[in-house]
This record gives C-alpha cells, structure tokens and sequence, in this order.
C-alpha cells in the first residue's frame, strides 16, 4: 500500500504543487484548508507523514502541532512563509521533525518526505547505530537493546524507557538518541548528526540540532543536575554511559 501523507495547507497553489509531486512520486495524499480538518483526519486516517503549514485559518500550524503530538508521533514537516528564526524554533520544539521555508523546491520537500520515511518506516536497520563497545557501561541485549543507568532504549521497537516507564520520543529524537548513545563518549558535530539523523545533506541550521537536543534532554534525563547527552562547547555533542552532573556540561 502505498504510504499516506496528510497535507494541511490553505492555499491552493501550493496543494496543487504538493499534491502533483507527492502524487508522482507514489504517495496518496489527503488535504485539509484549516487546522479543525487537519486535525479530524489525522484522527481518521492515521497518516504516515504530515505536512503542515503554520499559518492557518482559526487553528494555526503551531496548535495543531501540539494536540497532535499529545496524542501522536506521527512525522511532522512544517511549511513556513516566513524566515523568521523564531518560528522555525518554536515548530521545532513543539515537535515538528523538520521545517520548510516558502517558496521551497517541490523536489527538495519530497526528497525530505521520502528521507524521514525512510527512517521511520523500519526500512533503514535501527542497528546501523553502533552497539555499544564493552569498555562503556552499556550493554546490548542482541544488539538491539542499549541499557545504561536509567535508561534503556530498544532500536527495534524504537521504545526508551526512563526508569522503568516509556516515553513518548518524537521520531527524530528517537533517532538523534540512538545514534548518540550507540557510540558512547564519541563527539558528533552538529553537521554528521544532521546528515545522519536527517538522511540527506541537510540545508538547516545548528540550532534545529540544538532544539530537538534540548526536547530530548527534557524527557530522558529525569534529573536536571545530572546528563546523559553533554555539550562539547562548539562542536556538537557526545552521549555518556553514566550521567554526570550539568555542572560539567
């Protein structure tokens, strides 16, 4: 079958241009003009990917991010006509994967389409992550499962539990963790994670990585005076097998 991408957008040269390539390159596509639509077929359809505009009639691209992503981890690329650093932030940190800034090559988005369903989708090996050398204090169960001191991360079943309890991981915070902690102590710059994680030579930003780093440092590490996820000052960041103290980040 072929995968769904729901598009929440309101103008309609541009639904008609998504809605070509999409098409063309063997997606289905679904369409909503306001954010309650979009909303109501996400419910109905469950969709692979979502595209989502941010500036949308009654319901705008930043709400609708946050009540599907209380319910859903369903990828989400928002489309943005503004270059503003802010709005690109705050989408990100909302939970949106990735951003778009209009006008955008329609052969880039689909590019970007095809690259975060190609991570979420299983059709890339989880395990591409290196298991954990035993010199760490990690361990893989098969390599297929990291555990470290509170933390356990499944690659297979993309699942992290928190001392015992799952937490619900956006599907690039997922990946950004599994490529972290599969190597531990090595320092990733922000450009191999964001060729790494995004799949492609992508065309953002450090700060995109730094957004989703800081998401992801709020739901895994339980205590704020101790890290998993350390700041090499600027470079990137590297995982540690044992959280030590921010004071030291």
């Amino acid at each position: 079958m072929a995968q769904k991408i729901l598009v929440i957008e309101d103008e309609e040269g541009i639904i008609h241009l998504i809605n070509l390539y999409l098409k063309d390159a063997g997606y289905d596509v679904l369409v909503a003009r306001d954010g309650a639509d979009g909303l109501a077929l996400h419910a109905r359809e469950h969709p692979d990917l979502i595209i989502l505009d941010i500036m949308l009639p009654a319901i705008d691209g930043f709400e609708v991010c946050r009540r599907i992503r209380s319910w859903s981890k369903t990828p989400i690329l928002m489309l943005t006509a503004r270059g503003d650093e802010d709005d690109r932030i705050a989408g990100l940190e909302l939970g949106a994967d990735d951003y778009l800034v209009k006008p955008f090559s329609p052969r880039e988005l689909v590019s970007r389409v095809r690259a975060i369903l190609r991570r979420v989708s299983g059709s890339q090996e989880p395990a591409e992550v290196p298991a954990p050398k035993s010199s760490t204090s990690a361990r893989a169960d098969g390599e297929s499962t990291l555990h470290f001191p509170d933390l356990d991360i499944d690659l297979l079943a993309r699942r992290v539990e928190v001392q015992g309890r799952e937490v619900a991981l956006t599907p690039t915070e997922f990946d950004l963790l599994a490529l972290l902690a599969g190597s531990p102590d090595r320092v990733f710059t922000r450009e191999v994670l964001m060729n790494k994680v995004w799949g492609y030579d992508y065309l953002g930003d450090g700060h995109t990585i730094d957004v989703h780093i800081s998401s992801l440092r709020k739901k895994i590490e339980f205590d704020p005076q101790h890290r998993y996820i350390k700041t090499v000052w600027r470079v990137g960041y590297r995982f540690e097998a044992k959280a030590r103290s921010s004071a030291n980040s």
